[in-house]
């Protein structure tokens, strides 16, 4: 039954997506992006109904509050795929690091154009942090939350964290305060898994850290927090008897 749940919010997932995608493509005239931003949220909290109505799969959000407004800087555990689409419930005007490749795919990279994300190409290291450091900045000029995944890609539970520059780099740059967040969304929907377990993924807004830290402290305060966070989040679903 596990399996044939994951199967059919599968087929919903791509379906649902693919239909608004189309409803998109007369927006790529539109003069802004608002419409795009609009179908983003609707995109996330359709995949999450139908993640709670067919798999079971609920969320529990912690400390939006904290979320201060205008533009930040957010720094999130990646550990699957869910994060992706969830996160436009609490940061509705989002602006995704994401891999260039993707802006080829056929209506799909056309809309990441005109919803002005932020694309790097990760074969060119050397050109990667200027490029990513200009679509930031851009980003935050006109209100954007700045999304970055710290570790660069999605990690299994409870692997030993690698946190890259590139967001001690973006948080030095930007003078933004940056939001740390925390989860255990792999627990339910890891990243190379077919199956959506049923239990309440756990997101944690953490205390928002402030702008003019020296790198390396924020580097290390970053890290330490989200890790702590994370663990605990782990812990208490262990506790309750969900995810694997």
């Amino acid at each position: 039954m596990l399996h044939l749940r994951s199967l059919l919010f599968n087929v919903f997932f791509y379906l649902w997506t693919a239909l608004l995608v189309l409803i998109l493509v007369p927006t790529l005239l539109w003069p802004n992006d608002r419409p795009i931003l609009a179908i983003g949220d609707l995109w996330g909290r359709g995949n999450l109904w139908a993640l709670r109505v067919i798999c079971g799969m609920t969320v529990e959000w912690r400390g939006m509050e904290k979320i201060p407004d205008g533009p930040i800087l957010v720094a999130a555990k990646h550990q699957s795929a869910w994060e992706t689409f969830a996160f436009f419930v609490p940061f509705p005007r989002p602006a995704y690091i994401y891999k260039r490749e993707l802006a080829y795919v056929p209506l799909f990279g056309w809309l990441i154009w005109k919803a002005r994300q932020i694309p790097v190409d990760r074969g060119r290291k050397a050109e990667a942090l200027a490029s990513i450091t200009a679509g930031a900045k851009k980003a935050a000029a006109i209100g954007r939350q700045v999304m970055i995944f710290p570790e660069g890609t999605r990690r299994p539970v409870g692997a030993p964290p690698d946190y890259k520059f590139g967001v001690a780099h973006l948080y030095r740059t930007l003078g933004l305060p940056c939001q740390p967040v925390a989860l255990n969304s792999g627990m339910f929907w890891s990243r190379k898994s077919f199956t959506r377990r049923p239990g309440t993924v756990l997101v944690e807004f953490l205390d928002p850290i402030p702008p003019g830290l020296p790198p390396a402290d924020f580097a290390a305060r970053l890290e330490a927090e989200i890790e702590g966070a994370t663990n605990r989040l782990i812990a208490e679903s262990r506790a309750r008897g969900e995810g694997e």
